[in-house]
């Protein structure tokens, strides 16, 4: 499913013009986005938990040339999903 696409279910299930849809959308997006950023967990109760985890430094081989690399250290978003959505999901 595109964008475009989840924007007009939204738009048809929630009673909105496709533009308010959108900004909906768009609005929640970018709030989890901003919480990830900031290193904030996001619970959804029954959909699942949205969480940022650290990966450590670590060394890697270069595929081409078989060297050794190191992997810089990052921070990573995560998704969990919640039971409700997994049994949905699961039927």
């Amino acid at each position: 499913m595109t964008k475009v696409e989840l924007v007009n279910k939204i738009a048809a299930k929630a009673d909105l013009s496709k533009k308010d849809a959108e900004k909906a959308l768009n609005a929640v997006v970018n709030s989890i986005s901003e919480a990830l950023a900031d290193g904030e967990k996001i619970t959804l109760v029954g959909f699942g938990t949205f969480d940022v985890k650290k990966r450590d430094a670590k060394e890697g081989i270069n595929p081409r040339t078989k060297a050794k690399i190191t992997i810089p250290a990052r921070t990573v978003p995560t998704f969990k999903a919640g039971k409700a959505l997994k049994d949905s999901v699961a039927k």
